[in-house]
């Protein structure tokens, strides 16, 4: 009855059923996971932002395929004042409710059932829905640490096929927080050029670089054929806002053919509301505001966590440059995930196993940033104690 495009295991892993277990016995969970910002204790512009979506202009229909004008006059301005991409045209953008939708219509502009995407790894477990959905293969290719994550071009070159469409990095990558360099982003833009591949490009976290070292948009990649895509979900911390886009650019008759392209998938779904529309200006306008909280939240629960690590010798972090979380490599005495189940039944401390964002071996778990201070201290101290025992 059903296609084996959803054929998932759906029943729910061991992970999952022991946090239902430690949750229905009344117990309080120090959420060292937390990636919702609506639920991070954060100090939301409340009037403006509901404000803003009262606008008359909604009770209007007025179906634009790539998305309302002022709207995409509003992202582009966002790239020209925070990034400074100069030459970025409303014209280049088609809104999405979400970067899912982004990545779903730029899987399909590309790749017909059985083509290939090469995929960072680790990286967002997202990606494997993603590609089941549009019947698109996911093939990894790896992000190595030495001193510092870099992207493995050996590796690129050993998985690409005549069915290689394209190629996606996220900048920066989440969970490691590592951004694509300039020199990688010149290798990369060859390996695309020789084999014929786009480049799809995720930069929901770029705001948020934790270093002095200012980092390019791959909105402003021109050498190859590529799609940036981003959103309010991180940009002002408004997950439920639904406001996403993609952007193209490229050599010139390669970009206006997959914009055109592009359009035509857009105007199939008409999926953008009105009313969230008219407020993406504003909204996005909300970020002066968010970002201060958040990037001062992600430093300070930093440099709490590197005191903690300090005043023992049993695990370290790895290097972050941007982004919400930190990655812990601890010793390995058993799996990732039992040592994550120990945590919440013996500490009641809830993080994640390194195999979720498919870290090739056991040894690492992944900790959210964002998670209100106190909580996080007290979190830490309880993940260190075991540790040590």
């Amino acid at each position: 009855m059903f296609s084996e495009r959803t054929n998932w295991k759906l029943a729910q892993n061991r992970f999952t059923q022991a946090l239902e277990q430690v949750r229905s016995r009344g117990t309080k969970v120090v959420d060292l996971t937390l990636s919702n910002p609506t639920r991070a204790g954060l100090q939301y512009d409340e009037q403006a932002i509901l404000g803003a979506l009262a606008s008359p202009r909604a009770l209007d229909y007025d179906p634009q395929s790539k998305g309302l004008r002022e709207a995409r006059e509003a992202v582009a301005e966002y790239y020209r004042e925070g990034h400074r991409v100069r030459d970025l045209d409303a014209d280049q953008i088609v809104l999405t409710t979400s970067t899912s939708e982004g990545y779903t219509f730029v899987f399909r502009l590309l790749c017909n059932a059985g083509d290939e995407l090469l995929v960072p790894k680790p990286s967002y477990p997202l990606f494997e829905f993603l590609g089941d959905l549009q019947d698109v293969r996911l093939v990894p290719y790896e992000l190595i640490y030495d001193h510092g994550w870099q992207m493995d071009f050996p590796s690129l070159e050993k998985v690409v096929t005549a069915r290689t469409r394209g190629v996606v990095v996220v900048h920066p990558n989440n969970p490691t927080g590592s951004f694509v360099q300039a020199a990688e982003v010149e290798m990369l833009n060859s390996f695309c050029r020789e084999h014929g591949l786009a480049v799809i490009a995720d930069e929901v976290f770029l705001d948020y670089r934790l270093g002095n070292e200012a980092h390019c948009s791959f909105s402003e990649n021109r050498k190859v054929l590529t799609f940036t895509l981003s959103g309010l979900s991180k940009i002002a911390a408004l997950p439920q806002m639904k406001v996403a886009w993609v952007v193209t650019s490229g050599p010139r008759d390669e970009a206006a053919e997959a914009m055109g392209r592009l359009e035509v998938i857009a105007d199939t779904y008409l999926s953008m509301n009105a009313p969230v529309q008219w407020a993406t200006s504003a909204l996005l306008g909300q970020r002066r505001n968010i970002q201060r909280q958040l990037l001062k939240r992600v430093q300070n629960n930093l440099a709490e966590l590197d005191r903690q690590l300090a005043a023992q010798k049993s695990c370290q972090r790895l290097s972050v440059e941007g982004g919400w979380y930190a990655v812990l490599r601890v010793p390995v005495t058993r799996s990732d995930e039992e040592l994550a189940i120990e945590l919440m039944r013996e500490k009641s401390v809830l993080v994640h196993p390194g195999h979720f964002y498919d870290f090739p071996n056991d040894g690492y778990l992944v900790l959210s940033l964002i998670t209100p201070e106190q909580e996080f201290g007290a979190g830490m101290r309880a993940v260190l104690e075991k540790l040590s025992s």
